[in-house]
């Protein structure tokens, strides 16, 4: 029986919808439980240890399926760009966020960690293009520079204490790394494909990690016995759903989806952390942390939506080549 005209077109339209849905809420939830994931891992696994598996067991896999898929064996160059940006992104990105979580909550964690897109902004306006931002950016900077001076200069938390403001730091630094590494990534020589050029941050990544860990005597004393379950669920969870499986979804979403419904994972993954660390770590946020995460996440919206009124093509925070810090 022949099917009615334009059946095929909307089966089609159906199916991108349902594939754009499905990537999004793989991006939205996995990327947001990182921030528990890795709290959870380095209760008993070292963070720096920790993120070195992560990442290169996740690249070395990513470099497979790259190769597999036709991808050409990466040259010198592409390797020392690929190697720059995975210093920048997951050994001072990434690998400073697990250790800062020993001593804040990954609530917290993931609220600074969302203020990347403004580093990137503020650098950016710095660097050599100079672009003069538009109101809205002006006022989402605002708004997000007023929520880290919020929690830096109220950190009050719930239970009576304070946040650890070495950890707070930490975690600054970190967002300003993960920043710079994400433009220099967007000039570097990197391969074509975002596929290989990801596993070859992450290779480079994990590895520098890994002798970050061994520098500073993480290694000593430690045994696979003394990991939980729970930490080693932990891990597996960072690599197969934090590192690929969300990866994977963000680069078809990237070729399949309209770049700003894509930039959304940018308010949305803080907004995920803080309730999963309420809801299954019983972590507490103060009026005045609270407070932080409205003008935080709020200052990413706005940039996010002014961004789209000049026709930005890639989501803040985070380009086509390189992977979260989360």
């Amino acid at each position: 029986m022949k099917q009615p005209p334009g059946t095929d077109l909307t089966q089609a339209g159906t199916s991108k919808f349902l594939g754009t849905a499905a990537a999004l809420m793989s991006v939205y939830l996995f990327w947001g439980g990182t921030y528990l994931g890795m709290k959870v891992a380095i209760e008993t696994i070292p963070p720096f240890t920790m993120g070195g598996v992560r990442f290169l067991s996740a690249g070395l896999i990513l470099y497979v399926l790259a190769r597999l898929t036709g991808e050409k064996r990466p040259n010198a160059e592409e390797w020392k760009g690929a190697g720059i940006t995975g210093a920048l992104l997951l050994l001072g990105g990434n690998g400073v966020v697990a250790w800062a979580e020993q001593r804040v909550p990954s609530a917290i964690a993931s609220l600074l960690v969302a203020t990347v897109p403004l580093w990137m902004l503020v650098f950016g306006w710095m660097g050599r293009s100079r672009n003069k931002p538009s109101t809205g950016i002006v006022a989402g900077l605002l708004l997000g520079f007023a929520g880290i001076v919020i929690l830096v200069v109220h950190p009050g938390s719930s239970s009576g204490g304070n946040l650890d403001m070495l950890g707070i730091v930490s975690l600054l630094l970190a967002s300003v790394s993960w920043s710079i590494g994400s433009l220099y990534s967007r000039k570097a020589n990197l391969p074509e494909s975002p596929l290989l050029s990801t596993a070859l941050q992450m290779i480079i990544g994990g590895a520098l990690l890994l002798i970050t860990a061994l520098v500073l005597g993480e290694w000593s004393g430690l045994q696979p016995s003394t990991i939980t379950l729970r930490s080693y669920a932990a891990l597996g969870y960072l690599i197969a759903f934090g590192s690929i499986v969300s990866y994977t979804a963000y680069i078809w979403l990237l070729k399949h989806a309209e770049p700003v419904l894509v930039s959304t994972y940018a308010f949305v993954n803080p907004v995920v952390a803080v309730f999963l660390g309420w809801s299954l770590a019983g972590e507490q946020l103060s009026p005045n942390s609270l407070t932080a995460a409205v003008f935080i996440v709020a200052a990413v919206v706005v940039i996010t939506l002014s961004r789209k009124g000049k026709g930005a093509r890639k989501p803040p925070g985070r380009s086509a080549s390189v992977t979260s810090r989360d």
